[in-house]
């Protein structure tokens, strides 16, 4: 198998049919198994330790369940029914589990189901670029690209890193850490740092990001006390420079920044206030990351308060 022949084996994978609703299971599956090959540098799973994160991810990011009674309509986690060409399945004594095994956790777990993409696939993998098209050829097909970030935080993929380094296979980039939004999200208790939303759909958090303080790309870390829970337009603005932050904490609004709406002027409402603080137990923001923020980001100078 070349690269080519697995991306085109990705673009045809057999979708399973929930009514007329897409189903994105295998592509979310394969995009799970892609950013533990990127982790660890291989994707040997047991159903076990799958079965709780892909399910997470199929209900993050697959089709709503019409109603509670009709649950049993979602398509099951696609440990079983995954390609053969690109996926081995075996039972804890080595021997094949087959594509018409049902699907059903309880016997799966009993077995001792684990798999792993074939090996040449793995093989495939490691070359330039091709862990990139793979993943890219999956976000794009099965997802919008408002759901990009956020389907790539929840796999462990950096697809931005990867893709310049396929480009520029001599660039030495620093991978980020798969666990560093999760972690800032939750030291933040799932609520914007700024102004406090906290939006959610269902039990999922929506428009909240991990933001850098000190950037990725710039040698920050990613650790909880270079990181702020942010909705999305804050994060944006603070990246932008519009918003940045005092030693102590406190918001600024730099004077660059104008508005004409009443809507525009919540941001200026924000100068002078103190940012939430972390969880009890979580480190708060390292003043020297605060401190590369103020000189490589923020436009100075700050807005006056009132």
């Amino acid at each position: 198998m070349t690269a080519d022949e697995l991306l085109s084996d990705l673009t045809s994978l057999r979708r399973a049919q929930i009514g007329n609703r897409r189903a994105p299971h295998k592509p979310l599956l394969v995009l799970w198994l892609l950013g533990r090959f990127a982790a660890t540098g291989g994707t040997a799973v047991s159903y076990d330790e799958a079965e709780e994160p892909v399910s997470r991810l199929i209900n993050d990011f697959g089709p709503a369940v019409v109603s509670p009674s009709r649950a049993k309509d979602r398509a099951a986690m696609p440990f079983v029914h995954l390609e053969r060409g690109l996926w081995d399945l075996r039972d804890r004594d080595g021997n094949p589990i087959g594509s018409d095994a049902p699907e059903r956790g309880a016997s799966l777990r009993a077995s001792g189901a684990h798999g792993r993409l074939h090996p040449h696939i793995e093989d495939l993998l490691a070359g330039p670029g091709t862990l990139a098209a793979a993943a890219r050829l999956l976000v794009d097909q099965h997802f919008t690209p408002a759901l990009e970030t956020a389907i790539c935080a929840a796999v462990g993929l950096d697809l931005a890193g990867l893709e310049d380094a396929a480009h520029d296979p001599s660039a030495k980039k620093r991978p980020r850490r798969a666990g560093f939004v999760e972690e800032v999200l939750r030291a933040y208790a799932f609520a914007c740092a700024f102004c406090g939303f906290d939006g959610a759909l269902g039990r999922n958090p929506v428009g909240l990001e991990a933001a850098h303080v000190r950037w990725h790309s710039q040698d920050g870390p990613d650790e909880v006390d270079n990181g702020l829970a942010l909705c999305a337009l804050h994060h944006a603005l603070f990246d932008l420079g519009v918003l940045g932050l005092t030693p102590n904490l406190r918001i600024q609004v730099s004077q660059s920044y104008v508005t004409r709406s009443p809507a525009g002027r919540t941001i200026d409402a924000l100068h002078g206030q103190p940012i939430t603080p972390p969880r009890p137990g979580r480190p708060g923001v390292d003043p020297a990351h605060i401190v590369w923020h103020g000189l490589q980001v923020f436009k100075r100078p700050a807005a006056q308060a009132a």
